[in-house]
């Protein structure tokens, strides 16, 4: 009878201790989810050379024709987030077709978050740039400039649908950032007549904001969101007596020419995209 009854006690006894070594990590995992990261994602960067290391000079292996580099805003985010997964696609020198092909397979239907930082080569703005450092008349660096910025409203609007639309498809839940370029210069600034005119340092600018125009409608378009850089970049412009966060010239090196700096991924595009993403 007492064996009985001391059997029933170890039985709930131990029925007791179970029921407490089954609630101490239910109530450490709820802990956890308050105290750590909302969730674990998937992020992506598509791009051009604006998406990686041009105008950095740090470079993962420098004859690498991608140029990807450590100090992008890409890869700053990323390890800003490290719950996230990240895939770094972004390429020198792409184009809305070749992001398509080569980098939108990247994507896969767990993606959480994509940037995409395309649509200057389309309209040939790095053969501008040169034509109008090599050109000695304003007028044939304007004109180059108008000829970019017609394309840019003719061609770019159904090359960049047909890209975003690809995105979605291969990633049809994640939240989607269509990364702008910001203006190049600060007009009637510090660099007073060296260099451009002033009139080729507006046509450049005005450049940018075509691209803007045409790029923020397309992200409306396809339901994605757009940063667009031109604001904050603004006042670090070359020829401004700020900090500068695009290159300028660079003689020994063209190809960091005019492009975000170490200050402009940390400083300009990273905190845009940190304000979007959360």
């Amino acid at each position: 009878m007492r064996s009985s009854r001391a059997r029933r006690r170890l039985a709930s006894l131990s029925l007791a201790l179970a029921a407490v070594c089954l609630s101490v990590p239910a109530a450490s995992g709820a802990y956890a989810a308050d105290i750590g990261p909302a969730a674990a994602g998937k992020y992506v960067a598509l791009g051009d050379s604006y998406a990686v290391a041009p105008g950095t000079r740090e470079y993962d292996n420098p004859d690498d024709p991608c140029r990807r580099g450590p100090s992008t805003y890409s890869r700053l985010w990323a390890q800003q987030h490290p719950a996230y997964s990240f895939v770094e696609a972004s390429c020198s020198g792409a184009t809305t077709a070749e992001l398509t092909s080569q980098q939108v397979p990247q994507l896969t239907t767990d993606t959480t978050l994509v940037t995409v930082h395309v649509g200057g080569n389309d309209v040939g703005f790095v053969d501008v740039l040169k034509n109008c450092i090599l050109t000695i008349d304003d007028k044939d660096c304007i004109a180059g400039v108008e000829a970019a910025k017609a394309a840019a409203t003719s061609s770019l609007p159904t090359a960049l649908a047909s890209t975003y639309a690809a995105i979605r498809a291969k990633a049809p839940s994640a939240k989607v950032v269509v990364v702008g370029y910001p203006r190049l210069y600060t007009i009637g600034g510090s660099c007073g007549i060296l260099g451009l005119s002033d009139r080729e340092r507006t046509a450049l600018n005005s450049a940018a904001d075509t691209l803007a125009s045409v790029l923020s409608a397309e992200a409306a378009k396809a339901g994605f969101t757009f940063l667009d850089p031109r604001a904050a970049f603004d006042p670090h412009t070359i020829c401004s007596d700020n900090q500068t966060w695009v290159t300028s010239l660079e003689w020994d090196k063209i190809n960091e020419s005019y492009h975000p700096n170490k200050a402009g991924h940390s400083q300009g595009y990273l905190p845009l995209l940190n304000a979007i993403t959360g």
